[in-house]
């Protein structure tokens, strides 16, 4: 796709996906924060009703989301090949993850994975800041679009652009734009409005691309992107639906209805005449009847029947939730006691075969937001202006985040070691939970202990030639 190297022309067409799109993202984000859609009830539904809708809302959706940015963390760079050939080792030291540090990436990488996660796709920037330190930092994607000339295989947005200020009353809005070589302020009267729109430039970025990446969950071959909310938001309204039966159920049917034949109830009469009270329609007003559990109902009239209404049996509304809950589980890839809280009674096969469906789409994650970390390292590297601009080897080291004990890693990997011969620091990586810095603590410790090993091996051989030389001479 072509497009015009006006950055007026650029900020009008970006501005217009975020007019396009708007819709849709903002009623995503209604769902995953709660604001879901009523359910079904009468045209004239009472307060009563209207509150019973209220509280059956149950919201799901949170789970989808974080249950995999969960597992979703970076802990090291691993740089392409060194000189000889050799492969790099991830370092705490490296001008890569210094610019990592200097960004808080450790604590805000989850908010990229949570808005990739919910709306399809979430952007970072890389840019130098006040004091000329390269930082990259999140950008949300109800305020952000980019162009792309080829939006499902591209990785590098032709321009770029994120609303800093919406519009008001009483002062237009802002936003920043980018494109291959410079920054442009913009401000726009409404996001509908292509004649408000005006562009001024800033100064040049000093990359030789768009520093904006964009992160995407899910993009098919005609560059759409897909979260994991959108799909989902028909079961969330069925669920909300089943749930608000049962609370109507529960309300008004819930109870067994005491009925009485034959009698009529006492009416109110006035204490002076004794006349019936009536109502607006000429009709006796019947006196309130203050009946609970603890009393008794009795006629003086045997021709008087009593009897009951059976209570609605709740049993089915709540199979129906259970197996909606399933539904969403099955749909959304989430293991179904992530959702149902029914752990009891699973074993470690039975577990590990219900969090495989999980795992491989944890690994599909990895594998799409990994080439756009990459992406920003390289962006970071050119702009501080050390020597990974054109790593395209590098790979990021995502933390092993799965569930399990430490003894069955142990004897894993203690196995590993001895049936297939792979060294012991080679595993180390393998352990649950090691960070790169708990790594090279390590590394630190094993060079300490062979250089005290090889320095006890020195003084014992030295000794035993001492000893050998005084036999000799003795002899």
């Amino acid at each position: 796709m072509a497009f015009s190297a006006s950055p007026l022309a650029l900020a009008r067409q970006l501005l217009a996906i975020l007019n396009r799109d708007g819709d849709r993202l903002r009623r995503i984000d209604d769902y995953l924060h709660g604001r879901h859609a009523d359910p079904y009830m009468p045209a004239m539904a009472d307060d009563e009703y209207r509150l019973l809708a209220k509280r059956s809302i149950s919201n799901w959706l949170p789970l989808l989301v974080g249950t995999p940015a969960q597992a979703l963390y970076v802990d090291g760079f691993r740089p392409g090949m060194v000189a000889g050939g050799l492969p790099a080792q991830a370092e705490t030291t490296s001008d890569e993850w210094a610019h990592w540090q200097r960004s808080r990436l450790d604590a805000r990488q989850a908010a990229v994975y949570r808005g990739a996660l919910t709306y399809g796709h979430s952007f970072t920037v890389t840019e130098r800041d006040s004091a000329g330190r390269v930082r990259t930092k999140g950008l949300s994607a109800l305020k952000t679009a980019a162009l792309f000339e080829d939006p499902a295989n591209d990785d590098t947005p032709h321009a770029a652009l994120t609303v800093t200020a919406w519009p008001s009353p009483d002062a237009p809005g802002r936003a920043r734009m980018w494109d291959a070589r410079e920054e442009f302020a913009v401000s726009f009267k409404s996001l509908d409005d292509a004649k408000g729109v005006t562009v001024s430039r800033v100064s040049r970025h000093g990359a030789g691309e768009c520093p904006v990446t964009r992160f995407a969950a899910l993009v098919d071959l005609e560059g759409r992107t897909l979260g994991v909310i959108e799909p989902m938001i028909c079961l969330q309204d069925r669920i909300n639906q089943t749930i608000f039966d049962l609370l109507v159920a529960q309300t008004y049917a819930s109870v067994k209805v005491r009925t009485a034949t034959g009698m009529a109830p006492p009416i109110q009469r006035d204490p002076e005449t004794g006349d019936p009270v009536l109502d607006g329609q000429g009709n006796p007003i019947p006196l309130p009847i203050n009946h609970n559990a603890r009393r008794f109902l009795f006629a003086e009239d045997p021709d008087v029947r009593f009897g009951s209404l059976d209570e609605t049996p709740l049993g089915g509304f709540i199979d129906s939730v259970d197996m909606s809950i399933r539904h969403l589980a099955a749909v959304s890839q989430t293991p179904p006691h992530h959702l149902l809280g029914q752990i009891a009674n699973l074993s470690a096969e039975a577990l590990l075969a219900a969090e495989t469906s999980l795992s491989r789409k944890i690994a599909e994650f990895r594998t799409a937001f990994g080439e756009s970390w990459e992406r920003v390292f390289r962006l970071a590297a050119e702009l501080a202006g050390h020597g990974g601009a054109e790593d395209y080897q590098g790979e990021v080291i995502w933390r092993d985040m799965e569930s399990r004990s430490l003894a069955q890693a142990a004897d894993a990997l203690g196995k590993l070691r001895e049936q297939l011969g792979i060294p012991a620091k080679g595993l180390w990586r393998r352990v649950p939970g090691v960070t790169q810095t708990e790594f090279e603590d390590w590394e630190e410790l094993a060079e300490d202990e062979d250089s005290v090993g090889q320095l006890a091996s020195a003084l014992t051989r030295a000794t035993s030639d001492s000893r050998s030389e005084t036999y000799a001479e003795a002899a």
